[in-house]
């Protein structure tokens, strides 16, 4: 019997002009993203604003550094989750998976605003066991862990 891949999903903490996080979930070779300026949450009260980006390439999911300036994004990139996941369902207008990460755990959902055209969608969580009421992000980018990234360019974006 041939053994199931596990999909992996990333969260990367992003220092760019506004900090905001890159959620990213792999699917057909690629890393679907999603900008998220406020973050992920455990609070199922808490709906995060989610902008659809461009795919970006599988090796994005390891990238730790700062993107030299001049560059698109530039400023630090920590990785603030990863794990895997497993997609319940997919449609071009909501996902639902189930997270298996460090920080996020449990069934999350990603709709799409209703208006054609857009980009934007939002980051839902579930009510089940892993959902934390009143959650609070805390940022994973430390002055030590910053002095410690290198200025290096990333992986180039999927095509």
């Amino acid at each position: 019997m041939k053994k199931a891949v596990a999909l992996r999903f990333v969260v990367q903490e992003h220092h760019a002009s506004r900090l905001h996080y890159d959620f990213r979930l792999e699917k057909d070779g690629v890393l679907r993203s999603w900008a998220i300026p406020k973050g992920p949450s455990l609070d199922p009260s808490q709906k995060r604003l989610a902008m659809e980006v461009g795919d970006h390439a599988l090796e994005h999911a390891d990238y730790e550094g700062i993107i030299p300036e001049g560059g698109y994004g530039a400023g630090a990139v920590v990785i603030w989750d990863k794990g895997t996941y497993a997609p319940l369902a997919w449609s071009e207008s909501a996902l639902e998976f189930t997270l298996r990460g460090r920080k996020l755990k449990g069934t999350y959902a990603l709709v799409r605003f209703k208006r054609a055209g857009e980009n934007d969608w939002l980051l839902i969580k579930k009510k089940d066991e892993h959902a934390v009421p009143g959650w609070k992000l805390v940022p994973a980018l430390t002055a030590k862990k910053k002095a410690a990234l290198k200025v290096k360019k990333p992986p180039s974006q999927a095509s």
